[in-house]
């Protein structure tokens, strides 16, 4: 089995109007020295072995589901488990 952690977080050029207000909240707490907060999701996914790549299934998923490809983007670690 696999354990997967994805991460998904706006593209650079996208605005994260979230990510703004918790910033200006940051701000307002005296941390001023703040400069950018992006907010995304975090997805935990366990997995079976089959005989396709791992890969292939969790970036089908992510293109699919997880994240909008026209805004966001992913990354993902992947590791075995007992």
């Amino acid at each position: 089995m696999y354990g997967v952690k994805v991460y998904v977080t706006y593209k650079d050029s996208v605005l994260d109007p979230q990510g703004e207000a918790v910033k200006g909240a940051v701000h307002r707490m005296g941390y001023t020295e703040i400069e950018e907060i992006r907010i995304g999701k975090y997805f935990e996914i366990k997995v079976q072995k089959t005989e396709r790549l791992i890969e292939e299934v969790i970036e089908e998923i992510c293109d699919k589901l997880l994240a909008n490809i026209n805004m966001e983007t992913y990354r993902y670690e992947i590791t075995e488990e007992a």
